[in-house]
């Protein structure tokens, strides 16, 4: 038995096909509106990324000139020594550094938002100044107070009578450039950590006053959950900044060649492959690690932050 579908009529289809062109319509202004971010990003990122990408699968060899060779660059940076000690070299300076960092910028933030610091206005724009000195700037200005002829750790050396401040050495070589990153980007871990605390609500520590909190408490159940957030992007910009890491040892390594070498970080080796080895492929080869594991590394931080926020 067959049954026969009921006819639509003519201005339910006509105000179905007029909501079908609206939408289409709203679609394209949306694509419109979003088009010129597309562009840019696909031009300044995209077509880098694809482009070192695919210097990365070649190799300029002696005979024959550039050729395919597939993987074989990505195994060799896995098996080269200098790669190798500059990402370790990378890794301690983020293991240490980046905690004594934010821990500093934390302890600050709190500092500033209780509101019993004497001269918090003049205490947070002085921490916050340093960044705001261009990074060459800043550089020189402290390898030239780590110089043991005229700056200032020799002038404390000399009126000591030994040598108590060694920064060009090599057990402190490390420790001095972690010290200019962090007097550089303290403040501005801190003014992100900051602003977290004033958008909490007062209403908020009206009540825990209500109930007898005192500050220890205040701080670590209010104030420390409500900077989660926070410090988990405060983490990630610095993830990224020590695998970037390349400004200070590479202005520093005039004043101390025989310590900085040219692949003292992955990307110290990967800019002098580059610019001074002729070895434009196998730099990218290194540029592109770096950045797939600086990409994990800040996702899994980004995702273990999402989880606790959630609980």
């Amino acid at each position: 038995m067959s049954t026969i579908a009921p006819a639509v009529p003519a201005e339910t289809a006509a105000a179905g096909r007029r909501r079908g062109r609206r939408t289409t319509t709203r679609q394209w202004a949306g694509l419109g509106f979003v088009a010129p971010f597309l562009i840019v990003f696909a031009v300044t990122f995209l077509a880098p990324v694809a482009y070192s990408i695919y210097l990365s699968l070649f190799r300029n060899k002696l005979v024959g000139g550039n050729s395919f060779v597939g993987v074989e660059n990505y195994l060799q940076a896995f098996t080269d020594p200098k790669f190798i000690e500059g990402a370790l070299r990378v890794s301690l300076f983020l293991a240490v550094q980046v905690p004594i960092m934010l821990a500093l910028a934390l302890v600050a933030a709190l500092a500033i938002d209780s509101r019993r610091l004497a001269g918090s206005s003049l205490f947070r724009i002085g921490l916050f100044l340093p960044y705001a000195v261009p990074g060459v700037v800043a550089v020189l200005m402290w390898g030239f107070m780590y110089s043991e002829r005229m700056g200032l750790a020799g002038n404390v050396n000399n009126l000591l009578g030994f040598d108590l401040i060694t920064p060009f050495t090599q057990q402190w070589i490390l420790v001095a450039i972690g010290n200019i990153v962090t007097w550089e980007f303290v403040g501005y871990n801190m003014l992100i950590f900051y602003s977290a605390l004033r958008a909490i609500p007062g209403d908020i520590y009206e009540a825990a006053a209500l109930d007898g909190a005192g500050q220890f408490r205040i701080v670590w159940s209010i104030k420390l959950p409500a900077l989660r957030g926070a410090i988990v992007i405060a983490t990630i910009f610095s993830i990224i900044g020590s695998f970037q890491l390349f400004n200070e040892p590479n202005i520093l390594r005039p004043l101390a060649p025989s310590l900085i070498t040219t692949y003292f970080t992955p990307n110290m080796y990967a800019y002098n492959l580059s610019f001074f080895g002729q070895q434009v492929n196998y730099a990218a080869t290194v540029a592109i690690i770096m950045g797939v594991v600086t990409a994990v590394i800040a996702y899994v931080v980004q995702l273990r932050g999402n989880r606790q926020e959630l609980r």
